[in-house]
């Protein structure tokens, strides 16, 4: 499982088209400490909430019988999204419900 997430980390910062370097102003590691992490990691939980940060990201606990439903998710997300195009406006989705207040938005099946 640590592999998986290390593995995570990685692409989001690759994906982010950011270096091992640019985390020291992103988090106030240095890049070896950072390579360290990502190589060979077990990063603390406030690490990685600082790291999630510094990646645009955040961290959730998701129970495993929900982990399809939310992949099922991002990837329609994903895929709804043309080359180049920027990511839907946030604003209109903070109206219905923040992901922050809610982050299961009905994947739990709780609401009608």
């Amino acid at each position: 499982m640590t592999d998986l997430l290390l593995q995570q980390l990685k692409k989001r910062r690759t994906a982010l088209g950011l270096k091992q370097s640019d985390m020291m102003m992103r988090i106030g590691v240095s890049r070896q400490q950072y390579q360290r992490l990502e190589a060979q990691g077990n990063p603390r939980l406030d690490t990685l909430e600082l790291i999630a940060k510094g990646l645009n990201g955040e961290l959730m606990l998701i129970p495993k019988e929900k982990v399809r439903a939310v992949i099922a998710a991002l990837e329609s997300v994903a895929t709804e999204q043309k080359p180049g195009q920027k990511s839907p406006d946030l604003s209109i989705a903070r109206e219905k419900k923040s992901l922050s207040d809610d982050p299961w938005q009905n994947l739990l099946g709780d609401e009608p």
